[in-house]
């Protein structure tokens, strides 16, 4: 049955070698019931091609049946007779390959070290090996031993095969010196070479390096250009990336769908809509608008930029789904505000017995949110189980954040001690839950072991802890971390973190501190941060401050309701009804609506929403009659309401 096997599987590669060569494998003769076998009419063209074919499709079986074959004919290896010596060298390095491309490294050694004749092609082969299964220091050691050998001189494949391995930031002295190398030997201005070197230096973030190389190439083809258009964007250059498009069309260079993809990657990073929407027209024009990746890259593109409509357009008229386009719409419709529709979505994929992985697992855990069921997130979290998805960080990163918003704090820190590696993103979700629970203690606690354990803090590290210190009223604790973020971890502020310290001084009743740290800022105050001072004087009913927050938050967003309804509620808390009253109608007559509060309650895995004075649920009047009940009881035992903010909810007339 193996034999049939490999058969159909070579011949469905190469028919006309596999009738050649594997008829050892068949009978002669269906008369005869002895197989008859034929002997190997030994070609050398030919056995590296089956040998290429066999590494290429990890035929170790037959390859080193092949093997066997060869060394048993002693004339094919007589590397003595000048005329075979060429051919069966040939052979040996793709004997080498075979075993190399198969994960055999230790095979690939034995060859090597056995072959009675090396060129540089059978150095670079088995460097390559190396390189390819992660084993670095073997590989670049080989090329040490081959560059001091004195017998062998490295060509551009050796080059560009040690440069294809710099990846990471790790490697940023590796290139250098290979760029050294590749200047000394006269190889700078071979274009594939310096491809190389441009795709090696943006890998390990040594980008003014590979704008330079980019820059001195005498001649550029589609790979140098979108080298760099991929680089930049990869490492967050967008608008750079987007430039260098954008002269890269106006030259005399042809675009691959590589390079509109890298385009895209940049029109995504920078919220580009309007430029978006031209690439995707002349991908339109090209007629390559429906290839799998390209549909992928638009989809995140429409997302990034707010426009699910479209993205999701895309994703309907696809034929063929493949895992990346499923993350995609999934993840764009968690980060628009969909989560419900990216449930419904992940809910359909299951049912439809479409195999599901874990970066699908990790987009639908970001549609989690507080209102959404708790039941239906562990569920996800058995099925991540049941495919052994939990060893994957981000699926537990996913699973941190789920549980926390849902409200199970317990199993939040379960998942995280349970995780056999973790990175800067599960400590920033775990100081999250801890801080979104009001357990600022525990919060700072873990940015202590954070740090000792050597991951460094990010923004969102400190914009949890000063969450945290604002709710407890750590005012000081909180203004260190502020300080610590720049001076100790070279982390600019955002508008965010300032809009929590405003928050923090002013929870604490600091309102005048609160607005000299605002007058103070190195930039101009965001929507964030006076929302920030102005509920800080709603919950200190101060309508002074409050109307001079609310005045600058009006200058900002005048359709937000924000302003009118938290300086009318100011107002009711103080009694100076005239105020609110003037408040309410002025927003009326600004034609701003009040956005309606939702509250919900999950019963037995199902969500149960209500809003002020709906009557929409089908028990309303149960409800309702049980809460009329409850308020009878409430009042006899001698409850009175609190009427403060009784006109916030209803008309000026009522």
């Amino acid at each position: 049955m193996k034999s049939k096997w490999i058969f159909h599987k070579l011949r469905s590669h190469c028919p006309a070698w596999a009738s050649r060569y594997l008829s050892p494998f068949r009978t002669q003769t269906h008369q005869n019931p002895v197989s008859e076998i034929s002997i190997f009419v030994l070609n050398h063209s030919d056995i590296s091609l089956l040998l290429y074919i066999c590494g290429k499709e990890c035929l170790l079986h037959l390859g080193s049946s092949i093997h066997a074959s060869i060394i048993k004919n002693f004339e094919f290896f007589d590397h003595e007779n000048r005329v075979n010596i060429r051919s069966a060298l040939v052979v040996w390095n793709s004997l080498l390959s075979m075993y190399s491309k198969s994960g055999e490294l230790s095979n690939a050694v034995k060859l090597f070290s056995y072959m009675p004749m090396k060129d540089t092609v059978s150095w670079n082969t088995i460097i390559s090996g190396f390189l390819r299964n992660g084993e670095f220091d073997a590989g670049f050691g080989l090329f040490k031993r081959m560059c001091e050998s004195g017998f062998y001189q490295f060509d551009k494949a050796t080059l560009t095969t040690i440069l294809s391995a710099c990846d990471g930031p790790e490697f940023c002295y590796a290139s250098k010196m290979m760029h050294g190398l590749v200047i000394s030997s006269g190889y700078l201005q071979e274009i594939a070479v310096g491809n190389a070197l441009i795709t090696a230096y943006y890998k390990c973030g040594c980008f003014s390096s590979g704008r330079q190389v980019f820059d001195e190439m005498l001649e550029r083809n589609v790979i140098t250009w979108t080298a760099v258009i991929s680089g930049l964007a990869q490492n967050g250059f967008h608008e750079d990336s987007l430039n260098l498009f954008v002269q890269m069309r106006c030259g005399t260079v042809d675009l691959n769908s590589l390079t509109y993809l890298s385009s895209l990657m940049a029109c995504s990073g920078l919220q580009a809509l309007k430029e978006g929407l031209q690439i995707h027209g002349l991908l339109w024009k090209l007629g390559i608008q429906s290839e799998f990746c390209i549909e992928s890259a638009l989809m995140d593109m429409y997302s990034k930029c707010g426009n699910v409509k479209d993205a999701w357009k895309i994703f309907e008229s696809t034929t063929e789904f493949d895992e990346v386009a499923l993350t995609v719409i999934l993840v764009g419709f968690a980060q628009n505000g969909f989560e419900e529709e990216a449930i419904q979505i992940f809910t359909k994929i299951v049912k439809a017995g479409i195999e599901v992985d874990p970066d699908m697992v990790s987009a639908v855990l970001g549609a989690f949110g507080v209102d959404t069921s708790l039941g239906f997130g562990t569920q996800i979290h058995s099925l991540a189980i049941k495919k052994n998805f939990c060893c994957n960080i981000f699926v537990s990163n996913g699973l941190i954040n789920m549980y926390s918003k849902c409200g199970d704090l317990e199993d939040s820190v379960k998942v995280f001690t349970q995780m056999p590696k973790r990175n800067s993103v599960s400590w920033n979700s775990l100081i999250a839950a801890f801080a979104r629970h009001g357990d600022c203690s525990k919060a700072l606690q873990m940015y202590e072991r954070m740090t000792l354990e050597g991951i460094q803090p990010t923004d969102v590290t400190f914009l949890s802890l000063l969450h945290a210190c604002s709710h407890v009223g750590l005012v000081q604790r909180g203004m260190q971390l502020l300080e610590s973020m720049a001076k100790d971890h070279g982390l600019s502020p955002r508008s965010e973190h300032y809009a929590c310290v405003v928050d923090m001084l002013g929870r604490a009743g600091l309102l005048n501190e609160a607005r000299k740290f605002i007058e103070g800022l190195p930039e101009n105050p965001g929507l964030d941060i006076w929302q920030a001072l102005l509920g800080a004087c709603s919950i200190q009913g101060d309508s002074e401050m409050g109307k001079y927050a609310a005045d600058q938050l009006l200058l900002a967003a005048p359709e937000s309701s924000a302003p009118y309804i938290l300086l009318a509620n100011i107002y009711s808390s103080e009694g100076r009804w005239k105020e609110r009253a003037r408040t309410i109608k002025r927003m009326k007559d600004m034609g701003v609506a009040k956005e309606t509060g939702i509250s919900w309650i999950e019963i037995e895995n199902k969500i149960h929403s209500f809003v002020v004075g709906g009557r929409m649920h089908p028990q309303v009047e149960n409800i309702y009659g049980l809460l009329a009940e409850l308020f009878r009881h409430l009042t006899d035992e001698g409850y009175v309401p609190d009427k403060r903010f009784i006109l916030f909810y209803m008309d000026q007339d009522e």
